[in-house]
C-alpha cells in the first residue's frame, strides 16, 4: 500500500472535520533538554481518533443500518461524533472498565450505547455479532487502513508545523496512532512505542516475532488496553524495527502530575504515558538528539467538572 499517498488523500478529506492541534516546545519535566509537544488531546472529542473515524466515513459509502464501533471509550466518543456530523446513526459497544467520564462522554454524543462486562475484546465481539446482525458498517478502532490513514494525518500535519525533532515518542495500544505515523514518516524520523508495563501488546508481539494476546490492567488500560497489537502496526513495526519501551503506573501518574503543574494541560493517563518515557529515564536521549511526544489524549477520570 502507498501510505504516503493514502494519507496525504486523508489529509484533504479530513480537514474541514478535526481540529489543526498545536504544538509547543518546552524546557520542563525536570529534563536537561527541550522537548517538542504535539497537543493532540485538544483534538474533537478529546483524542486523535476523530482523524481516523472521519477518514473512514467520508472515504466509504455508510448503509442504511448505520455504524458500529467497540472502543475503550475514546474511538467510539470518535465514531459517535463523526457520525452525528455527517448524519449516521451510530451504535457503540464499551467495556465496563472504561468508566463513567468516556461512557458519560459517548452518551453525550446521542449514540446507542451498550456497556459490556469484561475487557475490550468482549466489546469487539458485541461489536462483531450486530454487524453481522444488521449489516452496519464496523469501524475498528486501530487495524483498519482506513483508520491508520486518518492517524497518520496528525504526524503529516505535525510536520507541517515545523516538527524539527529526531525522535518522536507515542504511547501505544491496538497501534492506530503509531502505525499512521510510521506509515507516514517511512523511516525518516526515529519513532519509539511507549507502553504501560502492565499492558504492552506491541512490546510482547516484537519479542514473540508475532500478534499475540496479552493481559491487559493499570491505570492506562481503558485506552492502551487492545489484548493484541493490530496486524497493521505490527507489520510496519517489524519492517522499520522500532524501539518499545515499558513505563510504569507510577511513571503515567508522574506524568500527568507534571503537566498539570507546568503546563496546565489536564490529560488521562494514556495522554501522558509517552512522555512518562522521558521522565522515567525509561527513554534516555542520546547527546544532542532532538526529542518530540505525542500527547494523545484528555479524557481524564474522574472528569473535575462533571456535575
Amino acid at each position: 500500500m502507498d501510505w504516503q499517498a493514502e494519507i496525504t488523500s486523508a489529509q484533504a478529506r479530513v480537514a474541514p472535520h478535526i481540529r489543526r492541534t498545536p504544538v509547543a516546545t518546552v524546557h520542563a519535566f525536570g529534563l536537561p533538554y527541550k522537548v517538542e509537544l504535539k497537543l493532540e488531546h485538544l483534538q474533537h472529542t478529546g483524542s486523535f481518533k476523530a482523524r481516523g473515524a472521519f477518514n473512514t466515513l467520508l472515504s466509504q459509502k455508510v448503509p442504511q443500518a448505520g455504524l458500529v464501533a467497540a472502543s475503550g471509550g475514546n474511538h467510539g466518543a470518535a465514531v459517535a461524533y463523526a457520525g452525528s456530523q455527517l448524519g449516521h446513526k451510530a451504535r457503540i459497544y464499551v467495556p465496563e472498565m472504561a468508566g463513567p467520564a468516556k461512557i458519560s462522554l459517548i452518551e453525550g454524543l446521542s449514540a446507542d450505547l451498550q456497556v459490556v462486562k469484561g475487557a475490550y475484546a468482549n466489546a469487539l465481539n458485541a461489536a462483531k455479532a450486530y454487524e453481522v446482525e444488521t449489516g452496519a458498517m464496523q469501524i475498528h478502532a486501530y487495524d483498519a487502513p482506513g483508520t491508520v490513514a486518518g492517524q497518520g494525518t496528525c504526524m503529516a500535519e505535525w510536520e507541517t508545523q515545523g516538527l524539527e525533532a529526531d525522535t518522536v515518542l507515542i504511547a501505544v495500544g491496538g497501534g492506530g496512532l503509531i502505525a499512521g505515523a510510521m506509515a507516514w514518516l517511512g523511516g525518516r524520523r526515529k519513532v519509539v512505542a511507549v507502553e504501560p508495563e502492565t499492558c504492552n501488546a506491541l512490546h510482547a508481539a516484537r519479542i514473540a516475532g508475532k500478534p499475540l494476546d496479552v493481559d491487559v490492567s493499570g491505570v492506562a488500560a481503558n485506552a492502551l488496553g487492545a489484548r493484541r497489537i493490530g496486524d497493521i502496526c505490527f507489520d510496519i513495526a517489524k519492517q522499520q524495527n522500532i524501539e518499545t519501551v515499558l513505563v510504569s503506573d507510577k511513571a503515567i501518574s508522574r506524568a500527568q502530575h507534571a503537566l498539570w503543574k507546568e503546563m496546565r494541560q489536564l490529560v488521562e493517563p494514556a495522554g501522558a504515558a509517552a512522555l512518562a518515557a522521558l521522565i522515567s529515564s525509561s527513554y534516555q536521549p542520546a547527546e544532542n538528539e532532538r526529542v518530540a511526544v505525542l500527547i494523545c489524549g484528555g479524557n481524564i477520570a474522574p472528569d473535575p467538572f462533571q456535575a
